[in-house]
């Protein structure tokens, strides 16, 4: 009789150690929401690579603001948002509201970056000396920095939404898909600067930047109320005073022994140095190619290979890990943008013009070759990070996620701090001076140490950025029998966790009652 009550009292907890462990296998997330994930993703980066691709060519172009000027000016605003990014992580690791932890930071930074992304690309007449053209430039920079910071929380949502790791892969790899199709929409403003001002003189190149500006601000700012209203987060936090038992110090010091983190900061850092080479993108198609057209009618092309690299990639980290995949995608990136550089973007006659088509075909080609890790390095990367944080929630039992990305948001800082005073500095280097015509817009240089600065520039940072990035994983310790071990006792940590508050929960319904 004792021997039958002893194993029915086994069997209980077995199957109640299965329920826990189903928690972190059900799929979760609905359609709808699934879709809200992915539009808020459209918006946020489309609005992103149209800043970061833009901003810089706007300001030195139409504002008229000196290029040193303006690093000095990226330089200040970068070691501001480093300041401010220690108190938005702090508060919105502590937040805890009745739409969640996240959510609420989909809403209340929007008037910020809305604001500053105006100011951005706008060149009031009012604002005509050097004086005032940085004060207004530096101040749109901030302001827009500032609401970034905030709204940038969104980001953790992907940690959050579903406790599955699996579903979670799934929708990173989803998300980067469709972020193929917002590319389409900052590709248009070269067509746009080069065909509406022929069609009418009253539009000019200016007017064309800010209004494509102020359409993608309105909606990126949609797409985040949408997803406000349609997203739940699912994995279980620390409530707020298991939080506040934890000092800030302890915090930071489990965030420092976090080795796959560094690893991926590390690399981080190294690929943004590939912005560079990104922010010289217009003045590379103006200058050596002759036309602003031709960026468009580059990317065209270049972004097809992009729609089946996702799915690839998907089956490289499935197969390789996320670790190998992102090795070996920074090391095929230096070799690709390293070949394109030494066989040069006009091998068909002596100048571009010479044979247009031929060297257009080949840089569009070549490009292309260059572009293929782009997708793998977004999907693996992610994922990388996406471990990093169950690393630290399985060796100290937190996440932290905020703090963890303020410090990966330190040296974000400064390797933006460092890339945008780079990005001005080489074309002062190179001697560079923006060249207009009667009505203000841009025409081509035509020195060719000018052309040859550019098109260095345009291939050598990305080069090293992708083959520093790859070998920087060799850091990282997440693959093979630690990762699965890691995953199995994660799954029974949150587990846990779960069942603890579901009878808290209970015993605080029953007591009510």
């Amino acid at each position: 009789m004792a021997e039958s009550i002893v194993n029915d009292q086994v069997t209980e907890e077995e199957l109640e150690v299965l329920d826990k462990l189903a928690y972190t296998k059900k799929n979760y997330l609905t359609p709808k929401e699934i879709a809200a994930y992915v539009l808020v993703n459209f918006g946020q980066k489309n609005l992103s690579q149209f800043v970061s691709a833009f901003k810089e060519f706007f300001a030195i172009q139409f504002l008229k603001i000196n290029s040193t000027i303006y690093a000095n000016i990226n330089l200040f605003a970068s070691i501001y948002d480093a300041v401010d990014d220690t108190i938005s992580g702090l508060i919105i690791d502590r937040t805890r509201t009745r739409w969640g932890r996240i959510r609420p930071f989909f809403i209340i930074p929007l008037p910020l970056w809305l604001l500053g992304g105006y100011m951005m690309f706008t060149a009031p007449e009012a604002v005509h000396t050097s004086l005032q053209k940085t004060i207004w430039m530096g101040a749109a920079i901030i302001i827009y920095g500032l609401g970034m910071s905030y709204f940038g929380a969104w980001g953790l949502m992907i940690y959050n939404i579903t406790p599955n790791t699996n579903e979670r892969n799934n929708l990173i790899t989803i998300t980067k898909f469709f972020e193929l199709f917002g590319t389409w929409l900052p590709s248009l403003v070269p067509i746009l600067v080069t065909l509406l001002p022929k069609l009418s003189n009253k539009i000019s190149m200016k007017s064309v930047y800010s209004g494509f500006a102020y359409f993608m601000l309105i909606l990126a700012a949609a797409f985040a109320i949408f997803g406000f209203f349609n997203m739940r987060e699912r994995v279980p936090l620390m409530s707020r005073e298991e939080m506040n038992e934890t000092s800030f110090i302890e915090s930071i010091k489990n965030i420092f022994t976090n080795r796959p983190l560094f690893a991926i900061i590390l690399a981080e850092f190294f690929n943004a140095f590939k912005s560079v080479g990104g922010s010289s993108e217009s003045y590379f198609w103006l200058n050596n190619t002759g036309s602003l057209l031709n960026q468009t009618f580059c990317g065209l092309f270049t972004g097809i290979p992009n729609y089946v690299m996702i799915p690839i990639a998907a089956k490289l980290v499935k197969k390789f890990g996320a670790r190998a995949t992102a090795i070996g995608a920074g090391l095929f990136g230096f070799f690709a943008y390293m070949g394109l550089f030494f066989i040069g973007y006009h091998p068909f006659g002596q100048t571009f013009a010479d044979n247009k088509i031929f060297n257009l075909a080949f840089v569009i080609f070549g490009l292309t070759i260059c572009g293929l890790p782009n997708k793998v390095i977004g999907v693996a990367n992610t994922i990388l990070s996406a471990e990093a944080l169950d690393w630290m929630e399985w060796k100290h039992g937190m996440r932290n996620e905020a703090l963890v990305t303020t410090v990966q948001g330190y040296f974000g800082k400064l390797a933006t701090s460092v890339t945008g005073w780079l990005s001005g500095m080489v074309l002062t280097w190179i001697n560079y001076v923006p060249l207009t015509d009667s009505v203000g817009n841009a025409i081509p240089q035509t020195d060719p140490g000018m052309l040859k600065g550019i098109w260095a520039i345009f291939c050598i940072l990305p080069a090293l950025a992708r083959g520093l990035y790859g070998v920087s994983f060799i850091l990282y310790p997440i693959h093979g029998q630690l990762q699965q071990e890691m995953i199995v006792e994660l799954a029974d940590i949150r587990a846990n966790r779960l069942h603890e508050q579901n009878k808290l929960n209970a015993a605080e319904t029953g007591d009510a009652e």
